[in-house]
C-alpha cells in the first residue's frame, strides 16, 4: 500500500525495461492503476491467504508461490503491445493455482476435491477472460483496464512452481512413495 504513493512508472511492468530493471518483475505488484484496484487486490490477498490457511499449506507451498511471482510478469513478455502493467491479480491467480494443485497432490478425500474443483474453476475462468484476444480488456463495473494473460500467465506459473517445488520434495524423502 506504501506504493500506492510512488510515481507508477517507477515500478510497474514495462517489458522494453526488463534487461536493465528486471526487480520490476517484482515491483509491478505494488502498483495499482485506482483505489478499487488496491481495494480489490488487499481483498484477493487475503482470501489467498485464508485459503492457505484454511487448507494448512506448508511453507514450501508459500515458496512456490513467491517463485511463481517473477513468472507472470515474464509471461506477459509473450503480448509486447502490453506497454505497461501493475497489479497483484496474476499473483494471486498462481497462489489459488498453488494451492489447488498442493490439494490435488497431497491432499485425501475432501481436500483433494476442493482442490480439483479450484483448479477446474480456475481454468474455466482464465479461458472465459481470453488471453488470446489481446493486451487489454475492459469489465463492465472496472474503472482500469484488465490484462487477462496475467491471469493466464499466473494460473500457469503458480501450477509449474507448485509441481517442481513437490517434485522436489518427493525427490529429497528418498524410498518415500516408490
Amino acid at each position: 500500500m506504501l506504493a500506492w504513493w510512488l510515481p507508477a512508472a517507477w515500478l510497474d511492468w514495462q517489458p522494453g525495461l526488463v534487461a536493465h530493471e528486471p526487480w520490476r518483475a517484482f515491483s509491478a505488484a505494488f502498483v495499482h492503476w485506482s483505489a478499487r484496484h488496491l481495494g480489490a487486490n488487499v481483498l484477493g490477498a487475503l482470501v489467498v491467504g485464508a485459503l492457505g490457511r484454511a487448507a494448512r499449506l506448508p511453507p514450501a507451498a508459500a515458496l512456490a508461490w513467491l517463485v511463481a511471482w517473477p513468472l507472470v510478469q515474464l509471461g506477459l513478455l509473450m503480448q509486447p503491445e502490453l506497454a505497461h502493467y501493475g497489479g497483484l491479480s496474476g499473483v494471486l491467480h498462481a497462489g489459488v493455482a498453488v494451492a489447488g494443485l498442493w490439494l490435488v497432490v497431497t491432499g485425501r478425500g475432501r481436500r483433494r476435491s476442493v482442490g480439483a474443483a479450484l483448479l477446474a474453476g480456475l481454468a474455466i475462468k482464465v479461458l472465459l477472460e481470453r488471453p488470446w484476444a489481446g493486451a487489454l480488456a475492459h469489465p463492465a463495473g472496472w474503472d482500469i483496464a484488465v490484462a487477462p494473460l496475467a491471469h493466464g500467465c499466473g494460473a500457469v506459473a503458480g501450477v509449474l512452481t507448485a509441481a517442481l517445488t513437490l517434485a522436489l520434495q518427493r525427490q529429497s524423502r528418498p524410498g518415500r512413495d516408490r
